[in-house]
């Protein structure tokens, strides 16, 4: 596996990852957490801009105002923990040339305090973006940004989860942000309303581990999602600081907010990310209808042999090509069901043909889900 686009950083660093990944992951034996929600990703139909957006946060174009927000933002556990305290929508667009990701934040009392690039920005509250073009779960890539409009921006080889760092050292190049904010930040004596961030991300960086047509062709989907990190703060001495756990003596855990719940607190689960599809209609024109893909629930089946093959391992030290062993009440039509597994100690692969007789979805011990044609 390599990534695409003629950047020989990428490539290098990709390899050398799979290395080491392979090695933490032979290595591992702890039980994967697991969402502990239904599966029912998020779904956007995404519309196309024929006006020329100026990225300064204010969203007052025409084509946002005709844009569809996002459901309100949720938990990241989903219904398994209360409502958000403030609320939070995304919006997207895509042209020719970038796509285009907006949101308003409800925040009574803006603060930021990271201004470097690349500082790990979930230190401040902060607005996230994660896409996954083609939904395999690996080599997807995440943007961060503070109030400040201080950007961090970062490649996921695969999953921690799955053994690999994130590539600190790669940047969107031409990528343009910014805030704007209603209110005043870092000053606590007065009430402020929202503040809201704009980002155009070219499709020609999108384009380097995609392994798909970037920009998209009408009708694609792309799997992504948002976060919204909040800290609880108090005000002292005029300034902002983070609320103190007294049971601990440190700062409480932030809250995460996104756009469609992940079922437990991590955002490394790309599986269970939202559903983007492109549309080449112009924003405002006409109504584009979400297209289901009928191969969905082969791919979180397979999905489910992965949980289970890693927990199998964990316990075991083994995979297992037994489907018994597993203990799956996983029935899954449309395909061989169940699937083939071939295991070893260190690896496995499931998989299993569609019903067309030409499609076969697959999945191994890294957790990366490919679909081929025979």
């Amino acid at each position: 596996m390599k990534c695409n686009g003629g950047r020989a950083l990428i490539t290098i660093i990709c390899a050398f990852t799979i290395i080491i990944g392979f090695a933490i992951q032979s290595l591992s034996a702890d039980p994967l957490p697991v969402p502990k929600i239904p599966y029912a990703p998020r779904q956007y139909v995404c519309y196309q801009t024929a006006e020329t957006l100026t990225i300064d946060g204010r969203l007052d174009e025409d084509s946002w105002q005709k844009a569809t927000p996002t459901e309100l933002f949720v938990d990241i556990e989903g219904h398994l923990k209360p409502a958000p305290r403030f609320e939070t929508r995304a919006y997207m667009l895509w042209d020719s040339a970038y796509f285009y990701v907006a949101a308003k934040m409800v925040e009574p009392h803006i603060w930021a305090k990271l201004t470097e690039r690349d500082a790990v920005i979930y230190h401040d509250n902060d607005f996230e973006v994660f896409i996954d073009p083609d939904g395999d779960t690996h080599e997807y890539y995440e943007l961060e940004m503070n109030a400040f409009n201080t950007v961090w921006d970062l490649l996921l080889i695969k999953p921690y989860r799955d053994g690999a760092p994130a590539v600190n050292a790669w940047d969107i190049q031409g990528l343009k942000t910014a805030v704007s904010i209603t209110g005043t930040v870092n000053n606590p004596s007065d009430k402020d309303s929202e503040w809201s961030v704009e980002i155009a991300i070219p499709w020609k960086v999108l384009s380097e581990c995609a392994h798909r047509p970037s920009p998209p062709r009408d009708g694609d989907q792309w799997r992504v999602n948002f976060s919204r990190v909040e800290w609880r703060m108090d005000i002292k001495n005029g300034q902002y600081e983070k609320t103190i756990d007294p049971a601990t003596g440190k700062s409480f855990p932030e809250d995460n907010w996104v756009w469609s719940p992940q079922g437990l607190i991590a955002m490394h689960y790309p599986e269970m990310w939202g559903i983007v599809q492109f549309a080449k209609a112009e924003v405002g024109t006409e109504e584009v209808a979400f297209v289901e893909d009928i191969h969905e629930p082969i791919r979180w089946g397979l999905r489910q042999i992965y949980y289970a093959e890693t927990d199998y391992r964990s316990e075991h030290g083994a995979y297992t090509s037994d489907w018994e062993e597993l203990k799956l009440d996983v029935s899954i039509k449309g395909c061989t069901w169940p699937p083939k597994i071939e295991a070893s100690t260190n690896q496995f692969e499931a998989y299993t043909e569609c019903e067309d007789g030409r499609t076969i979805f697959s999945i191994t011990q890294e957790g990366r889900l490919l679909q081929r044609q025979q």
